[in-house]
């Protein structure tokens, strides 16, 4: 009679099962379900509806609230996208992995069928675990760890960190099975009469309103005391200096070792020199081993000095810059000058323009200008100018062309019969060309003159 009851029972609540003609395919197989957190499992199914139009209701019979709520309408041929949620039961008794029976009801009553979710559903204190990354009491720092074992996002959350050795507080997030370190400090003179064991770290972790303790292994263990101070200073000469002191009372066997890349050990010293060296790709691994006393140290020091290839990478550049302006220059004017001897004992001096043609050139006018108190010779050397003006002070020549590679050399004699005293200068000579039916300008270097009471001479 029970398993008639029973019968009926199911029969009255799912009319017509297979009346309707839904397919549900889910697109993640399982969700974790953390009870004691607020936040719920979210499952994302696809649900095509082969019938006709109708309104669909989401239920189960264990108590869970579930969302969407009310009835969802999906059309004939339409596939939805349905988030299915499911909220944390805190009464519910079971662990680990959950099969998840629900069911999709009919509203205009055609019927009812059963889908499942698998869930694991977890208690908040099993979804972490903490321990010791790193405990080191030279240093007095400690790395611990929190890891999150769950596919679940925790925000917002804390964790109050404590053992013998230090306490701390730190709020974070936890994403789907993330791990996060935090290094927290402590004094070792605290805690030097603590006898060497397994001592107890504690977490008292919130989530939101929340919260739950769990426990982790410190491994406190005998070390050998010994105290290693890096330093470095300095770029363009770079000194690094590793030291390494035996402060416990043993006897101790250290190694150190310092890489340098295939270029900048060209440039390094090392002192002391290392016990061996390994090459390793690109770079060169030096390695010093020592045994230390109790009380004594040993000191690397590894200097690299980038001033040589600093200058040479300066005049690569410098040169290449000078290249390049040279390059792109059209011509090149160069003014000389060298004292005459007169038979009158006049000052005297040749003026020389030596004119490079880098490119071809055309419509060329070279122009010199004379300083005051001075006339000019009527002998030229080279071409003769075609305008010589006292009164103006200018000199000058023209060409109808210069081929690319030419070179023309232009002299003229300037003199006078007042006398000079000191440096002076002359002034620079400008030609003016045509290039590619541009006009354009190019000036000379500017030459001086010294004149003593004994003597003259060019500068």
């Amino acid at each position: 009679m029970k398993k008639i009851g029973l019968l009926v029972a199911f029969l009255l609540i799912f009319p017509l099962v297979f009346a309707i003609e839904l397919k549900v395919t889910k697109q993640i197989s399982e969700e974790v379900l953390v009870l004691g957190v607020e936040n719920p499992a979210v499952f994302n199914i696809q649900i095509k509806n082969s019938g006709q139009t109708d309104d669909f209701e989401f239920f189960n019979l264990l108590g869970f609230s579930m969302a969407p709520k009310g009835t969802t309408r999906i059309k004939q041929g339409e596939t939805a996208n349905i988030e299915l949620i499911i909220y944390p039961r805190q009464d519910f008794q079971s662990r680990g992995f959950y099969n998840f029976n629900y069911y999709i009801r009919s509203a205009s009553n055609k019927g009812t069928i059963p889908e499942v979710a698998i869930l694991k559903i977890v208690d908040l204190k099993d979804a972490f675990e903490i321990g010791v990354k790193e405990f080191d009491p030279e240093s007095e720092k400690v790395k611990v760890y929190i890891k999150n074992k769950e596919d679940f996002n925790f925000k917002e959350m804390s964790a109050e960190f404590s053992s013998v050795f230090f306490k701390d507080k730190e709020e974070f997030t936890l994403d789907s099975k993330e791990e996060k370190e935090f290094e927290f400090k402590f004094n070792y003179e605290d805690f030097k009469k603590i006898n060497a064991g397994f001592y107890t770290l504690t977490a008292d972790i919130a989530v939101g309103k929340n919260k739950t303790k769990i426990e982790g292994i410190i491994n406190f263990k005998e070390n050998q005391n010994i105290k290693t101070t890096k330093e470095s200073s300095g770029w363009i000469v770079n000194i690094q200096t590793i030291k390494k002191e035996n402060l416990g009372n043993l006897n101790y066997l250290t190694q150190i070792t310092a890489k340098k890349n295939i270029i900048s050990r060209l440039f390094t010293t090392l002192s002391p020199s290392p016990d061996n060296s390994e090459r390793k790709g690109i770079f060169v691994e030096y390695i010093w081993e020592r045994e230390i006393k109790p009380s004594e140290n040993i000191k690397i020091e590894i200097t690299t000095n980038w001033t040589l290839p600093l200058v040479i990478i300066g005049l690569i550049v410098v040169l290449v810059l000078f290249i390049k302006k040279y390059q792109k220059t059209d011509v090149v004017v160069k003014k000389s000058i060298n004292f005459v001897h007169s038979k009158n004992g006049e000052f005297a001096l040749k003026v020389s323009l030596i004119v490079n043609a880098k490119k071809y050139l055309e419509k060329v006018n070279l122009v010199d200008r004379l300083p005051q108190l001075v006339k000019v010779h009527s002998q030229f050397g080279g071409q003769s100018p075609v305008r010589v003006s006292e009164e103006k002070r200018r000199i000058e020549w023209n060409l109808e062309k210069l081929e690319a590679g030419e070179i023309r050399t232009f002299s003229y004699i300037i003199y006078s019969k007042v006398g000079f005293l000191g440096k002076f200068a002359l002034p620079t000579a400008t030609l003016i060309y045509e290039r590619e039916g541009q006009l354009r300008d190019a000036q000379s270097n500017q030459v001086f003159f010294m004149a003593e009471p004994h003597g003259r001479d060019e500068e």
